[in-house]
This record gives C-alpha cells, structure tokens and sequence, in this order.
C-alpha cells in the first residue's frame, strides 16, 4: 500500500511539473504576441462604437418606395443595401446639422 502511494504521490508531483511548466511557456507566448501586437505599451482608452441595426429593411422600403414596393420581393438584397445606405445618409445630414463630425461606414457581416 505504501508503494502505491509513493508512485502516486510521484506522478502527481511529475504531472503538477508539467502543467507548471505549459502555464509558464503560454506566458512567455503570451508575453510575445503582446510585444508584437503592441498592446503591453497602449494606455489609450478603448474606442466607443454605436452600431445600428435596421430590424426590417424591406418593410421600411416598401413603407417609404414606391419603387422598393417592387423590387424588394425581386431583389431582396439590393434593397437592403439601399436602406442602409439611406439611413446612413440621413443620419449623417440630421448629424451634421448639429454640427457633430462623425465617420459613418456600413460593415457588412
């Protein structure tokens, strides 16, 4: 019984080395990729962003077009896009019109 509890006490003592060991080296990996990124040196605040999202550029097409009234059911995409585009435009004159200086792009995901 001794025996078998000197082994055991072995291999947990081996096992516990090797995991102490991976914690060290992804560290040191860590550490690397930080230097490389840059990120380890940066103390600027992180960049807030406002995303928006249309729930439903059809509808809103055909709500607001005539002509989306037809071509939404043809070409579906198209005519998201062209929301998009639109809500953008007039968010961005309501915006500047209030004399607040944005940069406004469309992600597509």
């Amino acid at each position: 019984m001794i025996t078998f509890l000197m082994v055991l006490s072995i291999l947990l003592v081996l096992f516990s080395g090797f995991v102490c060991w991976q914690v060290l080296e992804q560290r040191k990996v860590i550490a690397r990729m930080m230097e490389n990124d840059d990120i380890a040196d940066s103390e600027q605040e992180p960049e807030l962003v406002i995303t928006l999202r249309v729930l439903n550029p059809i509808a809103l097409a055909k709500r607001e077009s005539r002509s989306a009234r037809v071509l939404a059911d043809k070409l579906p995409v198209m005519v998201r896009k062209m929301v998009y585009q639109e809500v953008m435009k007039e968010l961005e004159e309501e915006l500047t019109e209030r004399e607040i200086d944005v940069e406004m792009q469309i992600e597509y995901r």
